[in-house]
């Protein structure tokens, strides 16, 4: 891809540490180099007939659901538009934990102490889960178990947060005297947590599933369609897979049949890794508020890096993307002996109206695919969890697991999700008119800038037109192919992100983030 880089660059590599330290490390680089007698070296798509279940995705999602199903005997497929764990996985923080902000009031409140004890349950059975996947491969992707701590200068809710965690059975206690490097009024303490590095953790899975003669990993497969039925067929422009039974672990299921597109809104969020002068603190932290502060070391080659994140924003707007950066290293300045930026990078995840993730049967009348989606940024315990428990639903007779209730897609919440429903689907059709509207007053030419990129008209034709580091002009249509909103420019990562849905294109068009399933088709560009 071309280089959007401009003389004010923001300092650190631009990318998380989990990709940086296993570049190459890919499913056709190792079969590649597999001997012709390996039952991985010599299968393809095209020659793949059928299976039993089709994952779709190879984040720590569909690969929990696949080695799960694999465990319990059935043969399965992941395709992956990308590498191996390269999307949201690979741009995480990385913390296993049970605590996913202030939830557990929310839940009890919102739908009783029961729901809030089984949410509890499955995340720290999911950390227990890796932890014996880990002894089982024999790998060492840096898994540490620290206590994790939720701090805020609000005390009341903390102190109901860590009321209703410890009645969820979860190893939750109220205190005042964290974090070291901030003033807070009280936390919550979270023990026996744990962090990793997911991707190392989850090429070793590909390796396993890749070893068995049943398990099939296909890397750089694009699914454009998804055909429910009995078979299930997944449709890629190198071939369709025919499977009794589908998966959809993506950030958005490419099957909408539930309505997702109205009841999940996208964010982005950002961190820094950073090499500190001096110690970085044990515990991993997160501040509550709007815009919230993670913290968590990681033990790498070099030593320590110190993980900060924050500056969330919903996906196509907040403006620049470049300045949240320079906010974020701010804060982490002014609190720690920063020594030097070594990653930055950003991430995207889904929220649920309701706050509670979506795991089970995509849709009414849909009986052979599933989803899983809506983590709100906690998808380690949350994609190891749903893995689980839909490798379960698929392989067991009935409508089973129970805990499955707490993550039915098709539950109906209109008293705890219709208020941010509304609000998210207002703004959505906001966007789309403001911007539209804003289309036809915007001018037909600019000068742009090296690395800066804007919508520009064409007759009444929105132009998406960028410029990179050399001077050389792209041009492509700024119309969304999900559902026609305008794209917006992202000055940090150079692309072109949706303010609706939270679909990403390249400078050139190139989808690298659905839901849509089709890049922004080229156009000329108008002149400067």
């Amino acid at each position: 891809m071309p280089s959007f880089t401009r003389d004010d660059d923001l300092p650190g590599e631009p990318t998380s540490p989990w990709l940086a330290t296993t570049r190459g490390e890919t499913g056709s680089d190792r079969e590649a180099s597999d001997d012709a007698g390996d039952p991985a070296s010599d299968r393809s798509l095209e020659s793949l007939r059928s299976v039993d279940v089709a994952v779709v995705g190879a984040g720590i999602t569909g690969l929990s659901t696949a080695i799960e199903l694999r465990d319990r005997g059935e043969t399965v497929a992941v395709l992956e538009r990308d590498r191996v764990a390269a999307g949201t996985t690979g741009r995480s923080t990385a913390k296993l934990t049970s605590q996913h902000g202030l939830i557990y009031d929310h839940l009890r409140r919102e739908f009783g102490p029961r729901t809030a004890a089984t949410y509890g349950r499955v995340q720290e059975e999911a950390i227990d889960a890796v932890e014996d996947r880990i002894e089982e491969l024999g790998i060492d992707p840096a898994f540490e178990r620290r206590p994790a701590y939720l701090y805020g200068d609000d005390a009341d809710p903390l102190e109901r947060e860590a009321e209703a965690a410890e009645a969820a059975g979860l190893p939750a206690s109220y205190v005042t005297s964290v974090p070291p490097f901030e003033r807070a009024r009280a936390a919550v303490r979270f023990d026996d947590q744990a962090a990793f590095h997911p991707r190392k953790y989850l090429l070793a899975v590909a390796d396993e599933l890749r070893a068995d003669e049943g398990a099939f990993l296909f890397e750089g497969t694009r699914v454009t369609d998804l055909e429910p039925g009995a078979p299930v067929r997944v449709r890629s422009p190198d071939g369709t897979l025919v499977a009794r039974r589908a998966v959809v672990a993506t950030g958005y299921p490419i099957l909408d049949r539930a309505g997702y597109f109205t009841r999940l809104h996208p964010k982005r969020s950002y961190v820094l890794g950073l090499r500190l002068d001096g110690r970085a603190p044990e515990g991993m932290y997160y501040r509550t508020g709007e815009n919230y502060r993670s913290v968590r070391p990681h033990r790498d080659e070099d030593g320590r890096l110190l993980l900060v994140g924050g500056e969330n924003h919903k996906t196509g707007q907040g403006g620049s993307t470049r300045k949240r950066y320079r906010r974020l290293l701010r804060w982490a300045r002014e609190r720690f002996p920063v020594r030097s930026v070594a990653y930055r990078w950003s991430a995207q995840d889904y929220v649920p109206a309701d706050r509670v993730p979506f795991v089970g049967r995509a849709g009414p009348g849909v009986a052979n695919v599933f989803v899983a989606t809506g983590f709100r940024g906690w998808g380690m315990t949350n994609g190891v969890a749903a893995g689980r428990l839909l490798a379960e639903r698929i392989t067991t007779p009935g409508e089973g697991p129970a805990e499955l209730e707490v993550f039915d897609p098709l539950r109906l919440t209109p008293k705890v999700s219709l208020g941010t429903a509304l609000t998210e689907n207002a703004d959505a059709v906001s966007e789309f008119a403001t911007d539209w509207l804003r289309t036809f007053f915007s001018p037909d030419r600019s000068v742009l800038e090296r690395g800066e990129g804007t919508v520009l008209r064409r007759g009444g034709e929105p132009i998406a037109c960028a410029r990179d580091a050399a001077g050389e002009r792209y041009a492509v249509s700024a119309i969304c192919p999900h559902t026609g909103c305008l794209v917006d420019w992202n000055d940090a990562e150079a692309t072109w992100d949706c303010p609706c849905h939270g679909s990403r294109f390249s400078p050139d068009g190139t989808l690298l983030e659905g839901p849509a399933t089709e890049g922004l088709s080229s156009r000329e560009s108008p002149g400067e």
